[in-house]
């Protein structure tokens, strides 16, 4: 659906993102994610025709950025980051007049208003000038004008910014509800928003892409090791010798205690060695109580560190 080959843009010595490929699948929900200033908006706003990139290309739906720019823009959606709304228009008139320019036809639009008002939670104030509105407010205006025509993609740059914790879960539900029907860009720096919605993950830094996959696989291959949390009721030194004397075992570090003599520690084996058993049934043989025993994999904050703290290393061994 989009592809994207060896994107680079530069204003004069500075140079926004270098080399950028990648592939989106029909239907997909790719996290774009990368620090402020990694070049994400640049990467975005040449995705959606807002500006040509100094080298390479991208296709939307077999569409050239370059040679078909007015059919690429037929099938998008955006949310820039700062939506340039008309302030002076209420809420219906406005997404009326999107519908209206995107070439839907009357009764068509009437239907997509209704729908996508409801969807986006705006219909309480469909009659309000949307300068009158909240920030939070004003960002679901600009993610309902992007559905209007029902576009084949859409491009969300940081689509939950200003928005309270309620109304960030409805728009994160709202775009997990899209997956298969549209396919979504969704640019953002708030790691949770990625994890908690997207099927792959882009990671950029200083323009660069550093890692594409799903977080589980990106996960799998930065976790150098086995590690397992426990939670255990008894005398603490004795617990960290035995958990220690467990075979495979490496490492026990204590993670803290806690009231009536609970022991947290963090056990650590090889990454194919599986010791959970052998811990339980160090526990159960001691008498000692088990509270609580789970498997701690990297969280995509780990994940995402890691890559750019390794990516800034090696670019800066290189200079």
């Amino acid at each position: 659906m989009i592809e994207v080959e060896h994107l680079s843009k530069s204003y004069g010595s500075i140079t926004a993102i270098d080399d950028v490929s990648f592939v989106v699948e029909k239907g997909e929900i790719l996290g774009f994610l990368g620090p402020n200033g990694a070049g994400k908006t640049t990467t975005m706003r040449i995705l959606t025709c807002f500006m040509p990139p100094t080298h390479g290309t991208a296709r939307v739906s077999g569409y050239d950025i370059f040679n078909d720019s007015l059919q690429v823009r037929r099938r998008i959606g955006y949310v820039p980051e700062n939506a340039p709304l008309y302030t002076d228009m209420p809420v219906a008139s406005y997404l009326n007049f999107v519908g209206e320019i995107k070439g839907v036809s009357r009764r068509e639009r009437l239907r997509q208003m209704a729908q996508i008002m409801d969807d986006v939670g705006i219909r309480d104030v469909q009659h309000r000038y949307i300068g009158k509105l909240s920030k939070g407010y004003r960002q679901r205006v600009a993610l309902a004008q992007a559905l209007m025509g029902n576009p084949e993609v859409l491009v969300l740059d940081e689509p939950t910014i200003g928005l309270d914790p309620r109304q960030i879960i409805e728009i994160r539900q709202l775009i997990k509800r899209l997956a298969g029907q549209k396919t979504v860009i969704l640019s953002t720096h708030i790691l949770p928003e990625v994890s908690m919605t997207c099927q792959r993950v882009v990671i950029i830094n200083r323009g660069r892409v550093v890692a594409v996959d799903t977080p589980e696989n990106l996960t799998t291959k930065l976790q150098k090791s086995s590690q397992v949390l426990l939670r255990v009721e008894g005398p603490a030194g004795e617990i960290l010798r035995a958990l220690g004397a467990v075979p495979g075992v490496q490492t026990v570090k204590q993670d803290g205690g806690g009231p009536g003599g609970v022991v947290t520690c963090v056990v650590e084996s090889r990454k194919d060695l599986d010791v959970r058993k052998e811990l339980a049934a160090t526990v159960f043989k001691h008498s000692w109580g088990l509270l609580e025993l789970r498997p701690m994999d990297l969280t995509l904050e780990e994940v995402f560190v890691r890559l750019v703290t390794q990516e800034t290393e090696e670019k800066e061994g290189s200079a």
